[in-house]
């Protein structure tokens, strides 16, 4: 089949490129293997193609597979996952989540500041360790938007990484130096609306999430957003009076908290692999869907839009049905 919609080649040779160690444990986790995968893409590239709310889309196995895995292979999930994820960075909103450049002033300030990088070791289970401190952020300095974009940018890099899509990540963060004010950042309306589409539209597979010397006087607000995510994800988040008694390999840490190589280097290190993604990551802002055929909701990210698929907001959905996800999987699934 001829892509049309294609803003990258369609590499059908995929083969992988790990082990037996990680071939099995994608398998165990995700349900991943050779056969199911190449099924798959295939199914998806085809989907999106046909698909006439989707008008230009990345078709490389890597974009692909980042939703997949993090989906475990679920194609009406995956599906509906890729069409919101497109949705949000055309909207109006959603233009925070587009121009993700680790070069951006504000970013690169928040970067050499260590706002969040990633550590450059693997924990003892081979995860990437994310690591925050968000004290650094100045709020008479940055906004809103400022932090969404170093997260996107951070985020998107690491779920790019094949090892990372099958292992999932950890985070570990401190919040020394946060008060108060920093509730401010956000209304409830978009706070709620982020956490639920963030944890619902972002190719990642978050594993462990490690909070350290949390304010008291925050302690509500903090309780009140681990109610906004899934209860999965609630069972693996840990609170710790003091950085010291993290449940983790304090080597891997930056030695300004108890590690082996200051802080800098590490910086220094993310920065380099930002650099290495930022021209995949920047193409993205070229990808494109035809927003009127999509509801208020959907484009506005509300959480009620969350509940429904995207079959839901396509205009003459019965005159189109084959194109939406149970559709479009009825007629791919013939294998």
């Amino acid at each position: 089949m001829k892509y049309t919609k294609a803003l990258t080649p369609a590499d059908d040779d995929y083969k992988f490129p790990f082990g037996e160690e990680l071939r099995k444990l994608a398998e165990e986790e995700l349900g991943e293997t050779d056969a199911r995968r190449d099924h798959a893409l295939q199914m998806l590239r085809e989907w999106a193609e046909k698909n006439p709310r989707i008008a230009k889309i990345r078709m490389d196995s890597n974009f692909f597979l980042k939703f997949l895995r993090a989906k475990k292979f679920s194609i009406p999930i995956v599906q509906d996952t890729i069409e919101r994820y497109i949705l949000l960075r055309r909207t109006r909103d959603g233009q925070l989540f587009t121009r993700l450049d680790c070069r951006d002033p504000k970013v690169a300030k928040l970067l050499d500041l260590g706002y969040m990088f990633a550590l450059p070791k693997r924990d003892r289970n081979g995860r990437r360790v994310i690591f925050y401190r968000p004290g650094v952020f100045d709020l008479s300095e940055f906004i809103n938007e400022d932090m969404l974009r170093i997260h996107g940018i951070c985020y998107e890099t690491l779920a790019h990484d094949e090892e990372n899509q099958i292992r999932g990540v950890v985070h570990a963060g401190v919040g020394t130096g946060i008060g108060l004010q920093y509730l401010t950042l956000f209304s409830i309306k978009e706070a709620v609306r982020i956490a639920k589409n963030g944890e619902r539209i972002i190719p990642m597979r978050h594993r462990e999430m490690h909070g350290c010397n949390i304010n008291p006087a925050l302690k509500v607000a903090m309780e009140w957003g681990l109610s906004l995510i899934s209860e999965k994800l609630q069972k693996r988040t840990r609170v710790y009076t003091d950085i010291k008694d993290i449940d983790m390999d304090r080597s891997l840490l930056p030695k300004e908290y108890g590690g082996e190589m200051p802080m800098a280097e590490m910086i220094k290190l993310w920065k380099k692999e930002l650099e290495g993604y930022r021209s995949t990551l920047l193409l993205e802002d070229q990808m494109a869907v035809n927003l009127h055929m999509y509801s208020e909701a959907a484009k506005a990210g509300a959480v009620s839009a969350l509940k429904q698929n995207l079959n839901g907001c396509l205009e003459a959905t019965e005159k189109n049905g084959s194109y939406g996800l149970a559709g479009s999987f009825r007629k791919l699934e013939v294998d």
